[in-house]
């Protein structure tokens, strides 16, 4: 009777592994289509702009403000997605207007309607975030969440290569910039057909998760808030792409062709990089963050001072640190929320770190525009700062290994 009982829960919780895994696989699908959009976009944005006009202040200014409108309305729409328990509505919709107004970009005359359809991207992207990584949250718990969010973001980043070479290839034809938008609407519709159909054979993901009896607190708990300025800290010091891209262009290190060709370098090291260090989160923590940043910080000598191979080992870094950032940073919110309020703190989470990047981004580029050792300097100590609180809230999770254990 005992051995039929422990047959028919081990077959249960296969089974749920398999179910768990495909769904993080059809949602890294959704993913790898959304990617090939928009980062084929984001790896010419800044050029673009500056062919429409636009300065390096304001390059760097309207690549935070998007960052900070977009991480902004994930405090809303994750505190949405809780309230009301329909994230898959909410996903929908914002995939939907995260990936369309991408090639409307070839409509732009003006650099100042280019930055009302990027923003428009953004927001999309803001408002389908914390529902999609609350149902993903649901998945990992099964497969490990390091693992599970490391195999999504690899996904995720095979489109973020394919993308940029598109839109290199476009560029290297001299079709111009107009028609490498025109393309990504292709990608597109891939994605929200692949995000209905996940829709249809997963409409209820939390069931993916089993529940467990967690406490009822009134806030999140302190490592939580501690992560939160440790990781806001990263972001603040790193340079968006559209700003590196603008530099690369204005000092002629490398053609335009080959900018593309450059982000799609670090977008495959960052799915490299999320599967590696994904794993490794698994087993020794937030450690794995402090590692990655400590190596990921030294992007901005390399890629603001460097030549075309020095660059490019810079753009390395910067990818590296791309894929811890989207794949650790993910699962260990899952670890320190409750699951009831995965949304709400995704959402909290990602405000955060959009504000800081915003402001990052923002003085980074009015850095630009009259000293690059500023820019560097501020880029690599606000990195640094981070490493202190990391450690912080690793020897808090400890803490509370040690006591559930007792």
């Amino acid at each position: 009777m005992n051995n039929h009982s422990l047959s028919g829960a081990d077959n249960n919780n296969s089974v749920k592994k398999t179910a768990a895994l495909k769904f993080i696989v059809l949602l890294g699908v959704v993913s790898l289509f959304a990617d090939v959009t928009y980062e084929g976009a984001r790896s010419i944005n800044g050029p673009y702009l500056a062919l429409l006009g636009a300065s390096a202040t304001t390059v760097g200014f309207v690549a935070g403000l998007g960052e900070l409108i977009g991480y902004s309305l994930r405090l809303v729409a994750g505190y949405i997605s809780d309230k009301m328990g329909r994230y898959w509505p909410i996903t929908l919709f914002g995939y939907s207007l995260n990936l369309l107004a991408v090639p409307a970009l070839a409509l732009a005359g003006r650099w100042e309607i280019a930055v009302l359809l990027m923003i428009a991207e953004r927001m999309g992207k803001a408002i389908r975030t914390p529902a999609r990584d609350a149902m993903l949250s649901h998945a990992t718990k099964e497969i490990g969440r390091g693992k599970g969010f490391g195999l999504h973001e690899a996904l995720d980043q095979i489109g973020a290569v394919l993308g940029p070479l598109a839109v290199a290839g476009v560029i290297y034809f001299k079709e111009g910039y107009r028609t490498g938008y025109v393309i990504l609407l292709v990608p597109a519709l891939m994605a929200i057909s692949v995000l209905i159909t996940a829709r249809w054979l997963y409409p209820q993901p939390r069931d993916l998760e089993v529940a467990q009896t967690e406490l009822e607190t009134k806030g999140f708990p302190r490592k939580f808030w501690l992560y939160l300025i440790a990781v806001a800290l990263i972001a603040a010091g790193y340079a968006d792409f559209p700003l590196i891209a603008y530099h690369l262009k204005k000092v002629s290190v490398v053609s335009d062709a080959w900018i593309p060709v450059f982000y799609a370098i670090a977008m495959g090291v960052d799915a490299i990089a999320a599967l590696f260090f994904g794993y490794l989160f698994d087993r020794i923590g937030i450690s794995t963050l402090v590692i990655a940043s400590l190596c990921s910080m030294l992007f901005a000598p390399l890629v603001f001072w460097g030549n075309f191979s020095v660059v490019l080992i810079g753009m390395g870094l910067w990818g590296m640190g791309m894929g811890a950032q989207e794949s650790i940073m993910r699962a260990a919110i899952a670890e320190m929320v409750p699951i009831t309020r995965r949304g709400a703190g995704y959402g909290i989470f990602n405000a955060g770190y959009g504000v800081c990047w915003f402001l990052g981004s923002a003085l980074m580029g009015f850095f630009y525009d009259f000293s690059l050792m500023a820019l560097v300097t501020f880029s690599v100590v606000v990195q640094l700062t981070s490493v202190p609180l990391l450690l912080l809230v690793k020897r808090s999770s400890s803490k509370d290994k040690k006591e559930a254990v007792v």
